[in-house]
């Protein structure tokens, strides 16, 4: 029995051993390894402005901070839905109330007050309609905006472009790299992305506070979407 339990257990030691062996043969390179890294680029019109707009409220009670905030908001978020936001692009992103201190010179600190911020984050997808729609939020008691961070809703056919563009430059850069060697690129041993992502340019916050004569505009311009690749090719 005990002969039996242990053919068993060095029967599924030696199988996975063997795959694994199997699997080493498979990538073995005859020839000369060649690693070439490449990047593919697309640019696309970003669609979707991402914005953070607020209120932020001071009182002598913490009650009284809560209350102006929530009412102010509840100002802002009817706006919102005047302009035709939807609820899904809607989301609160921060709730906060602190208390305030004076620090008179050799004293305890004393309490002045409370500030109680609300804040939400909107999805504005109509970018060249934004501005106005910001100039309203501010009229409605927002004093609080930053952003916008423009992103592009749908991304996979301009990283699939990038993907091929990046496959195309692996490949020319092998060519370059054996003609040079005065050899052949004879196969591509394998592949892997680290991954696609959106280069935006920098973009400073807004100003807390807008001119209300004058009409708030947001560019959209271009984006670039960029995929990285490893290569290894084998030469002979």
């Amino acid at each position: 029995m005990k002969n039996a339990i242990f053919a068993a257990l060095l029967c599924a030691t030696v199988v996975p051993t063997a795959a694994g062996a199997q699997s080493n043969i498979n990538q073995t390179i005859a020839g000369t390894r060649l690693d070439v890294s490449a990047t593919g680029e697309a640019t696309r019109v970003p669609d979707v402005a991402v914005i953070s707009a607020g209120v932020v409220s001071r009182s002598a009670t913490a009650t009284g901070a809560i209350q102006d905030a929530a009412g102010r908001m509840e100002r802002v978020r009817a706006a919102l839905k005047r302009a035709g936001i939807a609820d899904r692009d809607i989301q609160t992103s921060n709730l906060s109330l602190n208390p305030e201190y004076r620090y008179p010179d050799n004293q305890a600190p004393q309490l002045t007050g409370y500030t109680a911020s609300n804040q939400v984050t909107i999805r504005f997808r109509d970018i060249r309609n934004s501005g106005k729609i910001l100039d309203a939020l501010v009229a409605e008691g927002a004093n609080q905006i930053s952003g916008p961070n423009l992103t592009i809703e749908q991304p996979d056919a301009a990283l699939d472009e990038a993907r091929a563009k990046a496959v195309a430059t692996g490949r020319a850069r092998a060519d370059l790299y054996a003609r040079s060697l005065g050899m052949r690129v004879v196969r591509l041993v394998s592949v892997s992305e680290s991954g696609g992502y959106a280069v935006p340019p920098p973009a400073p916050p807004m100003p807390m506070m807008m001119a209300r004569e004058a009409s708030s505009k947001i560019d959209p311009g271009e984006q670039k979407l960029q995929v990285s690749l490893a290569m290894v090719y084998e030469l002979q």
